[in-house]
């Protein structure tokens, strides 16, 4: 791909985001794509298994040293609690049950956090409906790192810092920069997960609640997988904000490299975008895209003209609520 250059600040545009003109010319050539949009039945069996499985591993690796349980948590599940996180990403947009059952897709998101070991899917749900509707939006996409980040993330070993503590600006940027009230089902969340990882102390020790916590920060953190984070809207070619990967790691991401179907269509269920691709080939095959997430973190570190100021930035004119 080409180069952005060198960069001091964010790349900032006065057009309105390409996906919402993108899908109504779509919509208009092929509206059979609209037969795509709706739940996807089989979402609830395989994040149950995913979770069932994860609370077996508790059990199992109670009795392991400390240096296994955080080998098992990077190379195992971690992996799966990544996945389970992009699971919670397409049950937020009501994938799970339908939008006529929105509460169930909540509740069911709860489920899905379990393993992740703290609270996520409630506020990741308030803030991720901004990231679609207001893509680069100043102080309203918070998926966009800070000033602060882009400037002191610019070397190949701060870009490595940054990678590693990733969760922790996620956790923490969206506080800073688009602070919103504290919800009910946030209140819900967080005391869901604190009865059950109790509950999973109580049982087996402090080393499975390790376990869970450890991975999910560890893979979301310097980890093959989470390439995905960098490759979606990063600048890696000027003036294109968000790229697909169609390789085999989207077999364990819920399809979350299809990224450029997904902001085209985000009631399509991660597991039909790749029929938005085959139907609507010709939108889709000629644009930017990445063929490995590995390749893009290392590229992230050590090409200087990508950084955490290689986004694309756009001001709103909105009035926003209290």
């Amino acid at each position: 791909m080409g180069k952005t250059g060198g960069r001091e600040d964010f790349e900032w545009v006065y057009n309105d985001q390409p996906h919402t003109s993108r899908r109504r010319e779509i919509l208009a050539k092929y509206p059979e794509i609209k037969t795509l949009m709706g739940p996807d039945p089989q979402l609830k069996w395989v994040v149950s298994a995913m979770v069932l499985t994860q609370l077996l591993a508790c059990y199992m690796v109670h009795t392991l040293s400390w240096k296994w349980i955080f080998f098992w948590a990077y190379a195992f599940g971690g992996c799966i609690n990544h996945s389970l996180t992009l699971a919670i990403h397409d049950i937020s947009h009501n994938v799970a049950f339908g939008n006529k059952l929105a509460k169930w897709n909540r509740w069911f998101a709860m489920w899905a956090n379990l393993p992740i070991g703290v609270p996520y899917s409630a506020s990741f749900k308030k803030y991720h409906i901004d990231h679609h509707r207001y893509l680069g939006g100043d102080k309203l996409d918070v998926d966009i790192p800070t000033d602060i980040e882009g400037w002191f993330f610019c070397t190949p070993a701060r870009k490595v810092l940054w990678l590693f503590l990733q969760p922790l600006f996620y956790a923490i940027r969206p506080l800073v920069v688009n602070p919103k009230p504290l919800s009910l089902l946030e209140v819900q969340n967080a005391a869901v997960q604190v009865v059950v990882d109790l509950i999973i102390y109580q049982l087996w020790g402090l080393k499975p609640v390790v376990y869970l916590i450890a991975g999910s920060i560890l893979c979301m953190g310097l980890h093959p997988i989470s390439g995905h984070f960098i490759a979606e809207h990063y600048m890696f070619l000027k003036g294109h904000e968000t790229y697909s990967y169609y390789g085999s790691l989207n077999m364990i991401t819920f399809n979350v490299g299809y990224h450029m179907e997904h902001h085209d269509f985000p009631s399509i269920p991660g597991s039909k975008l790749p029929q938005v691709k085959r139907i609507a080939a010709e939108y889709y095959d000629n644009l930017p895209q990445h063929t490995s997430w590995t390749r893009v973190l290392w590229d992230f570190v050590f090409d200087d003209s990508i950084g955490p100021y290689a986004r694309i930035k756009r001001e709103y004119k909105i009035v926003k609520q209290g």
